[in-house]
């Protein structure tokens, strides 16, 4: 059985001190301690952004952050998506990339979105529409490719 996410896309100036210090402590617990990536995940970018935001009860499952076009790419973006480690392989990560897409589309139109992804995640992305636009490089440690979505 599917989990219920409830989901929410919220501007920064819009989300409540505990939704910051919740899509804050995920992020870190994914990318920080997860992925053992040492990085300052707060980059000056996220008070630009929409977020995209999974809650199942008060749990924050799953989140992404939109970016409008210029500020990380010359394209629209999708960055910082995850999904907390309890929660995946049930569909959750599906559902945040589809509200995210749809998000993007709503607030900014449909144009293309570009993303760099971790490259063990190159054929997920593609189910999106996503394709490599780039060779392999490193960021953080992790290899990583550009890709967008046309």
């Amino acid at each position: 059985m599917k989990p219920e996410v409830q989901w929410q896309c919220l501007h920064f100036n819009e989300m409540t001190r505990l939704q910051v210090y919740q899509v804050l402590q995920l992020r870190s617990a994914v990318f920080v301690l997860e992925q053992t990536c040492a990085f300052l995940d707060p980059d000056n970018k996220d008070m630009d952004c929409y977020h995209v935001l999974g809650f199942m009860g008060q749990q924050l499952v799953a989140t992404a952050r939109l970016l409008p076009a210029g500020l990380a790419y010359q394209e629209l973006s999708i960055g910082r998506v995850a999904t907390h480690k309890e929660y995946r392989r049930n569909g959750i990560g599906i559902g945040l990339m589809q509200h995210a897409i749809f998000y993007c589309e709503q607030l900014f139109s449909k144009q293309p979105i570009k993303i760099g992804a971790q490259l063990y995640l190159h054929s997920f992305y593609e189910k999106f529409g996503f394709i490599p636009t780039s060779n392999v490089y490193l960021e953080d440690g992790i290899e990583h490719i550009e890709m967008l979505r046309p």
